[in-house]
């Protein structure tokens, strides 16, 4: 082997590792202010599906201005729009409508919590399905980011002034988060990049929401009497834009499973912010749990190092 070529298998093992580590910490900050934002724009009595939609329209534009920039706008056939509508409904509209709907009832300390819950469900699926080889250290990682997930929310759910109800919507959140995780690797359209799929998954959700708008008892109207609740739609927007962009980046090259960890490393933002910022009580069991959470990301990153050591992975699984 030549020094050159040694030089790029060296930077190859780097980049199958160092890609995914950079957008999953930064998509789960994102994450983790998101849910911290949702709760600002409850404690303003702006609703979380107005909240949301906005939000995701706001995201979408974004997005869909910086794939026109690039000409690379989203796609449409029927493949696409088919993963369009399922990714926006399992993994923005139905997931965040879920949570933001939550935090007013449960905190958003605790809804940042259960976001860490989908990589059991999602790993169980992608060996399910072949999608994912067994390794043992990953899968001990994500025993560990689970357990520090539980342990958390095992405290939330002893308290006496636990809101049953919406503790068990909350937590069906996590559970379209897993399947959406998975059918977007699996369906991922051939040929089509990150940057393009981003923003027609978004147009898809804020259709999905828009429709919602017109049921019974929901509206999509925002006060313009205040300039907080645009403000806070405005910065909402941004980063949900950040955030779903570095999803798919994410969703491609580290996989389902490496993406589910997403929630966890929100959680360890989120939490943090809603006790010191939102004056929320800090969860009994927060050192132990976010602990169990590190060393899961830590566990799962190495595996990942380890499972692609000679190239950088090119799609998601």
């Amino acid at each position: 082997m030549t020094l050159s070529s040694t030089a790029r298998t060296t930077h190859s093992r780097k980049s199958a590792w160092l890609a995914p580590l950079v957008y999953l910490l930064a998509g789960g900050a994102l994450l983790g202010l998101s849910t911290n934002l949702a709760k600002l724009a409850g404690d303003i009595q702006l609703s979380a599906l107005a909240f949301l939609f906005w939000s995701i329209s706001g995201a979408a534009l974004i997005l869909l201005v910086l794939a026109a920039f690039r000409r690379n706008l989203p796609p449409v056939n029927r493949r696409t729009v088919e993963y369009y509508a399922m990714s926006g409904l399992l993994g923005v509209a139905g997931a965040n409508l879920l949570f933001f709907s939550a935090i007013p009832h449960v905190g958003a300390g605790f809804v940042a919590l259960i976001i860490t819950l989908p990589p059991l469900l999602t790993y169980v699926g992608a060996l399910a399905l072949n999608m994912e080889r067994f390794q043992v250290l990953r899968a001990v990682g994500v025993i560990s980011a689970l357990v520090g997930a539980v342990t958390l929310a095992f405290h939330k759910l002893s308290a006496p002034d636990a809101d049953y109800l919406w503790i068990l919507l909350a937590l069906i959140g996590p559970v379209l988060l897993a399947i959406g995780n998975l059918y977007r690797t699996l369906r991922w359209p051939e040929g089509v990049s990150s940057d393009a799929l981003a923003p027609g998954m978004l147009i898809a959700a804020a259709v999905i929401l828009l429709s919602v708008g017109f049921l019974p008892g929901f509206s999509l109207n925002v006060s313009t009497d205040r300039s907080l609740p645009i403000m806070l739609i405005a910065v909402q927007a941004m980063v949900f834009a950040g955030q779903f962009l570095l999803l798919f980046l994410l969703q491609k090259s580290g996989g389902p499973v490496f993406l589910s960890l997403l929630g966890s490393v929100g959680a360890v933002v989120g939490i943090p912010v809603a006790i010191l910022l939102q004056g929320e009580t800090a969860p009994e069991g927060l050192l132990l749990g976010t602990l169990f959470i590190g060393v899961g990301i830590a566990l799962l990153n190495i595996g990942k190092a380890k499972q692609y050591p000679n190239t950088p992975v090119q799609k998601g699984g």
